[in-house]
């Protein structure tokens, strides 16, 4: 079988508050949906802005932490993967594809103005070394300025 690759990346606001569950073994699950904006040319020439929504899972520490900071209209970066479900309502067969969060990083401070640091990063990784990497090269190649969102390329 050949390999593939499923890993997403998405910046977007909130559409609701955190909704936190538990599992009848007692692990935390947390789903939220994310309004991800963007704007096109259309063929003649105009701006087009459209709004997708995107649905988005988040299980154990992260899903606490996802709740307890996170709220309608708050900026998250989430990082993951699609995974599609199904099940069967009122006799009739549903599907689903939502995003499954391995990283959430919150990019709004409590006032709505993005701070740094306040997010968190892999969270499901065992080690602080893991979660926390050293910088390569010398101390006089390392850059210390903060990088804004708006200088991401994409």
């Amino acid at each position: 079988m050949a390999k593939s690759i499923n890993q997403v990346v998405i910046m977007g606001n909130l559409t609701r508050d955190p909704e936190l569950r538990s599992t009848p073994n007692g692990q935390s699950v947390c789903s939220f949906s994310l309004a991800l904006n963007r704007s096109y040319k259309d063929s003649s020439g105009n701006w087009q802005e459209l709004t997708d929504f995107i649905d988005v899972v988040a299980w154990g520490p992260l899903a606490e932490r996802v709740s307890q900071y996170l709220s309608k209209g708050r900026r998250a970066l989430v990082t993951g993967r699609l995974q599609q479900r199904s099940w069967e309502q009122d006799g009739q067969k549903r599907s689903k594809i939502e995003v499954i969060a391995n990283d959430v990083t919150f990019m709004d401070g409590a006032n709505g103005v993005p701070q740094s640091g306040s997010g968190f990063e892999d969270y499901n990784s065992d080690s602080e070394q893991d979660a926390n990497p050293q910088k390569s090269g010398t101390p006089s190649e390392q850059i210390d300025e903060e990088i804004s969102i708006e200088d991401v390329p994409f």
